[in-house]
């Protein structure tokens, strides 16, 4: 008994002693050096955290397949979540270096060990490729999970993806057959399932069409409006029909609110008779009385007041505010503006508030006033395009030519040494702070991948609720390469999130301006001889950094050049497959948006607007009556008769601002 005792006593010692060591030393994180990654391997007293630096050794690009099985050999220990992920990993890597019965001995253990874990899905999917029942039990067990995604694609199993993925690259011919088909089947259930997919797709018409004269829940009822309000010819007022309909059936539901915000953004003739056909309860809603006050048929006051913080009032403040300052009216604009305070909006939208009171300060005679508004912008936006035009105003930032990359490459500003490096640097390191330990631990290790699918299981495919939830994903949709939809839910995020300190607020504006193909730009902005700052603001805004996306009109990869463009810029003819190729692409755009620098005498504005809607548009809006773009760019902008190029502008811009700021806040 006292031997026993004994050895009681020293396990409990070593384990509180590696739990004294493990809280005392630093997390490693992708930033760890390799070299003390390799020493911790070996040497730590602590078990996890010899496993943490293996995980993280091999989750380098450079590590080959052979070399990550020999760090991960003998990791998959214990119960913890990890181990399970430990043995994916070298499951994986057997695999890819040829070793199959390794692999599949590992997958074995894992499916075993682990059944309920999301690691086990691509066990399933690994060994169930000559076993159909493992397949048949991973869509059962995992639906949401991408190993069932591609397994379900095999499979044509067209109702799992149009439920569970109907984004998934390649889902949508599976969905558009499956809705063609006669029959019994797919039931009505089932069709509601496939239209439900092909709205998420946005295509609305053949949605409606599969449905076959049905009529969906409100949650797909919304999902059809949407879609529909973004189609042509006959779409957008179906759109509408169907959006007024449903706030008409279910007027106090989630979905009904949002119909009647979609329906009053509508600015067609008879958008305010469809206003006056909806319930009392909906008429008197923030997005339906701010649009009356818009169109002057009530007081604006009383809308701020009442809705101080719903999106309706922001804008309704916005575009009031615009219209008065594109017609002088200064004191008018200070009014407007000075109705809702900078804590009831989200930072970015507090920022354009600041500014444009800075800015009727200023044209009121009251420089002082002016600095103050601009000063305290600052820590909201750092870095967007606000935080650029202050610095601007406030004469911190020198207004320099786009087309000296030497003077530029900080982003429209400040000088940087190397405009190559400036291109090629990547985005430091951030922690997820998700709040989940599992899921921020595994980002810690540098395996968005597995954050991902822990992600995608436990919300079960559930789109984001919420600006926290579609910040999270959007990082982790970026952190496995989907800039697309990645980027999107960060934009859609920063207009709703509460604004955070200077350094949360830097945090963001990184998070939401990554560098791909980094070598690519800086390359064809030294051959071009342009910032390539401006260039990445381009592509930011342009495609999100997605090399194979192609326009409705036709304009193609990372800098969505048309093909007549580009080929007029290169001289002969242009293969869609080349302008996907980011090299290609990218040495194309350049060149052709240092034509247009040159030929608006290195004006930024006016470039950048002609790169949207073109040099002919563009010329159009200068002259006599308008506002300067050399004297007053801010003004101009606003001037600008096209909604799309005007906020296009300010975006590219913006981009370019941030893309120049340090690493480090100065705040």
């Amino acid at each position: 008994m006292l031997i026993g005792l004994t050895c009681l006593g020293t396990g409990l010692a070593l384990v509180a002693g590696r739990q004294l060591l493990s809280q005392g030393a630093a997390a490693l994180d992708p930033t760890t050096p390799a070299a003390e990654l390799e020493r911790l391997r070996h040497v730590s007293a602590d078990p996890e955290r010899r496993r943490e630096a293996a995980l993280l050794l091999s989750a380098r690009p450079e590590t080959p397949p052979a070399r990550q099985v020999l760090l991960l050999r003998g990791q998959g220990w214990g119960r913890d979540p990890l181990a399970a992920v430990a043995l994916k990993r070298s499951a994986e890597a057997a695999a890819a270096a040829g070793q199959a019965p390794l692999a599949e001995a590992l997958w074995g253990e894992l499916l075993e060990r682990f059944p309920q874990q999301p690691a086990s899905a691509d066990a399933l999917y690994a060994l169930g490729r000559d076993r159909p029942p493992l397949r048949q039990r991973l869509l059962q067990r995992f639906p949401a999970h991408p190993a069932a995604l591609a397994a379900a694609l095999e499979q044509g199993a067209a109702v799992h993806l149009a439920r569970w993925g109907p984004r998934w690259p390649g889902a949508e011919p599976l969905l558009r057959q499956a809705c063609a088909a006669q029959g019994p089947r797919p039931s009505a259930a089932e069709r509601g399932q496939l239209a439900a997919g092909l709205a998420q797709l946005g295509d609305g018409p053949a949605a409606v069409a599969c449905l076959r004269g049905a009529r969906g829940s409100a949650p797909l009822e919304l999902s059809l409006g949407k879609a529909l309000l973004k189609g042509e010819g006959p779409a957008p007022a179906q759109g509408d029909a169907r959006l007024l309909a449903l706030a008409r059936r279910l007027p106090a539901s989630p979905e009904a609110l949002e119909a009647t915000a979609l329906l009053s953004q509508q600015q067609d003739p008879a958008a305010l008779a469809r206003l006056a056909q909806l319930p009392p309860s909906l008429q008197d809603s923030a997005p339906v009385q701010a649009r009356l006050a818009l169109e002057r048929r009530r007081p604006w006051r009383g809308v701020l007041q009442r809705w101080p913080r719903d999106p309706a009032s922001w804008d309704l403040q916005w575009e009031l505010a615009r219209a008065a300052a594109l017609k002088g009216q200064w004191g008018e604009v200070s009014t407007l503006l000075a109705a809702l305070r900078p804590d009831q909006l989200p930072a970015p939208l507090a920022a354009r508030q600041l500014f444009w009171q800075g800015l009727a300060a200023e044209n009121q005679g009251n420089r002082a006033g002016a600095e103050r508004y601009w000063r305290q912008l600052l820590p909201l936006a750092p870095g967007g395009y606000y935080g650029w035009r202050a610095r601007v105003r406030l004469g911190e930032l020198e207004e320099r030519d786009p087309r000296d990359p030497q003077a530029t490459a900080a982003g429209l500003g400040a000088p940087a040494a190397s405009p190559a490096a400036a291109g090629a640097r990547e985005l430091p390191w951030q922690p997820l702070a998700s709040g989940d330990p599992l899921l921020d631990r595994l980002w810690r290790l540098d395996l968005p991948l597995e954050a991902w699918e822990l992600w995608r299981t436990r919300r079960g495919g559930r789109p984001p609720e919420g600006p926290g939830q579609l910040q999270l994903e959007g990082r982790l949709r970026t952190g496995i390469g989907d800039d697309w939809t990645g980027l999107g839910q960060l934009d859609q995020a920063a207009l709703r999130l509460p604004a955070g300190s200077c350094r949360v607020q830097w945090q963001r504006e990184q998070q939401l301006h990554p560098r791909r193909y980094g070598s690519a730009f800086a390359q064809a902005a030294a051959q071009a001889g342009l910032d390539p700052n401006l260039l990445f603001g381009v592509a930011r805004q342009e495609s999100r950094f997605t090399a194979g996306v192609s326009s409705a009109v036709g304009a193609v990869g990372l800098l969505q050049l048309m093909p007549a463009t580009a080929a007029e810029v290169a001289g002969e003819p242009q293969s869609l497959e080349a302008l996907k190729q980011p090299e290609r692409n990218t040495a194309l755009g350049a060149r052709y948006l240092r034509q247009l620098l040159d030929q608006w005498q290195g004006a930024p504005f006016l470039a950048v607007a002609s790169y949207n809607a073109g040099p002919g548009a563009v010329a159009g809006w200068l002259g006599a009556g308008r506002p300067d773009p050399r004297r007053q760019p801010e003004l101009w902008t606003e001037a600008i008769p096209y909604p799309e190029t005007r906020l296009y502008t300010k975006k590219v811009l913006g981009n370019a601002w941030s893309y120049g700021l340090p690493e480090e806040p100065g705040c």
